[in-house]
């Protein structure tokens, strides 16, 4: 369990701070933190982030050497949008942007949008999600598996090209080089708890183990008998090696960097006992370790478990494995480039003036905003039941996201009303705020499906049921555009287009009516949702372990909107 927190909610925002308090060579802002020096002036920066409940990963990588600013998430939840953006630019200083992170649906979102934001403004990013976990996805499919403690190495070597004057091309170039040469394979002893949870994510029986981890509680892909160390270590380097690439093609001849890794609970002692059976395996196969690494270095709160990671280094990238680097949490040699000067200046998101509204349209901002209120309190609710059934075949931080997301858009509406803002406006900031305070895949979708709403309403008369169902059904296209599931992928959209189905073939000319049925639907999808196989997401790695278990996404989704049309109803 996770024993020292305060409040949970404000776990991942908390020991950033401390994080930055300990360390004067970073400088928090608005989404994570940043070098308290300067970028050189050209120099691109590289951007490395992702949910907390990872350190050091990833902004104890930040610093000469390595990475120029971390988004920090909260706790396995992809930092938002707009705390990227922030991050990106107090780290750019005209020489574009790297963005790299671990190969999953929310980042890639959120990072994406936050690439398209910095883009629109003249800034060149380019977007690198690291994909080295073996059993995610098959070899052909290399770049489209998870990424896991692979996050170390790929970093390290694009940051010392930077640090070694690489352009934007060039440091891109190598990123891509490093992580199609990097595998990582994992097994787990025993799952993490989120803080203030009274349970582990997943268990694993007495003398099992879990094998294929992930890094965000996720279980294994499945269950075998636990052996001995040095089964463990033969286990792991075998799967991994079942992707060793030719020697001597394109300059690999068996020089290996090698991270072994600990995920919280599994302690130094016990790893150097895995390394000491793990050294006779790498010298049987002829392999030479470069700069090996033992430690823990991508965690999972205080999951038991270890990974293996190798590289299969050429020239080019043993001398940037092997470069200098400093940062809180980890340092090799000593950094010489020349003398940054200090950060005088942070960029912060400026507070908008709320546009004028007439009191048409503030009387409809105020019942969206109770509508919003009812939202926080029913996520609220819900968040355990969530919590476990994202947990069987997913992270188990659905609940949790749902709460964060939906009460910071509650407070979003009220303070928007409390300055005089419309119905549009009330839900543009309660959709931005829906996404910074979730985080991850339904942060994003939520969001967007409230700013999607927001578009059809109006700052300057009043909503009715038919401006009412037509944002619905713009909520829901947004789900579907930006998430790019379809149906029987086993995602929200599989409740979210039934409902909007339904809406549009309502001809009551009622809302409520409309929403009453159209949420039905929406719950039978849901439930039916326990009979497909996922196909997207962090569930689909997990394949079968899925069935039995309805899509927690859409199960909230229909949560929602039958407490949408109950509300109606009794109005």
């Amino acid at each position: 369990m996770t024993y020292l927190f305060n409040d949970p909610d404000d776990f991942a925002a908390q020991a950033v701070a401390g994080l930055v308090a300990a360390n004067p060579d970073l400088t928090q802002v608005h989404g994570g933190v940043v070098r308290s020096t300067r970028t050189p002036a050209g120099q691109p920066a590289l951007v490395v982030g992702g949910g907390s409940g990872h350190y050091p990963a990833f902004a104890g990588w930040v610093g000469p050497g390595m990475a120029h600013g971390a988004p920090c998430g909260n706790v396995f939840a992809s930092p938002s949008a707009s705390q990227v953006y922030s991050v990106a630019r107090n780290a750019e200083a005209g020489g574009g942007v790297i963005l790299g992170f671990g190969n999953y649906a929310g980042d890639i979102l959120h990072f994406g949008l936050a690439a398209e934001k910095l883009r629109a403004e003249g800034i060149d990013v380019r977007i690198v999600p690291v994909a080295d976990d073996i059993v995610s996805n098959t070899e052909d499919k290399h770049r489209e598996r998870r990424g896991i403690a692979g996050d170390l190495p790929v970093f390290k070597i694009t940051g010392a090209a930077i640090e070694a004057g690489a352009n934007l091309d060039e440091a891109e170039r190598i990123a891509w080089k490093a992580n199609d040469a990097t595998r990582s394979f994992g097994v787990a002893f025993a799952g993490c708890t989120l803080p203030g949870a009274p349970e582990p994510l997943f268990t694993v029986q007495p003398g099992q183990m879990a094998v294929g981890l992930g890094i965000h509680g996720e279980p294994g892909i499945h269950d075998e008998d636990l052996g001995s160390a040095a089964d463990v270590a033969r286990l792991l380097l075998e799967g991994i090696l079942a992707e060793e690439p030719e020697r001597a093609a394109d300059g690999y001849n068996g020089r290996v960097a090698v991270v072994l890794n600990g995920l919280g609970t599994v302690k130094y002692e016990e790893l150097f006992v895995l390394y000491a059976a793990l050294a006779p395996l790498l010298a049987e196969h002829g392999l030479t370790p470069v700069a090996q690494e033992v430690g823990e270095f991508v965690t999972s709160l205080d999951m038991a478990g270890a990974s293996l990671t190798l590289v299969f280094l050429d020239d080019e990238l043993e001398e940037l494995w092997t470069a200098p680097t400093c940062t809180p949490a980890f340092r090799r040699g000593s950094v010489t480039s020349a003398p940054c000067e200090p950060r005088d200046e942070i960029w912060t998101p400026e507070a908008e003036a709320v546009p004028p509204a007439d009191a048409a349209s503030r009387t409809t901002a105020a019942g969206i905003t109770e509508v919003l209120d009812l939202f926080s309190e029913v996520c609220l609710r819900e968040e355990d039941e969530l919590g476990r059934l994202d947990a069987i075949a997913g992270d188990g931080d659905h609940g949790m996201g749902m709460v964060h997301g939906s009460r910071a858009a509650a407070l979003a509406a009220h303070a928007a009303t409390g300055q005089g803002a419309g119905a549009r406006t009330v839900l543009l900031r309660a959709g931005a705020a829906w996404a910074e305070g979730a985080g991850g895949t339904s942060g994003a979708l939520w969001g967007a499906a409230l700013t999607a709403a927001g578009g059809v309403y109006s700052d300057e008369r009043a909503g009715d049921d038919a401006t009412l169902l037509s944002a619905l059904a713009a909520g829901v296209d947004a789900i579907c555009r930006l998430g790019g599931a379809k149906p029987g992928d086993k995602t929200m959209v599989d409740a979210a287009l039934p409902f909007r189905d339904t809406l549009a073939a309502d001809s009551s000319g009622s809302a409520a009516r409309a929403i009453v049925a159209g949420a039905e639907a929406a719950t039978a999808a849901a439930a039916a949702t326990a009979d497909i196989t996922a196909r997207l997401g962090r569930a689909r790695v997990l394949g079968e372990k899925s069935v039995g278990t309805p899509d927690p996404g859409a199960l909230s989704f229909a949560i929602l909107m039958t407490e949408l049309g109950a509300r109606l109803n009794h109005h």
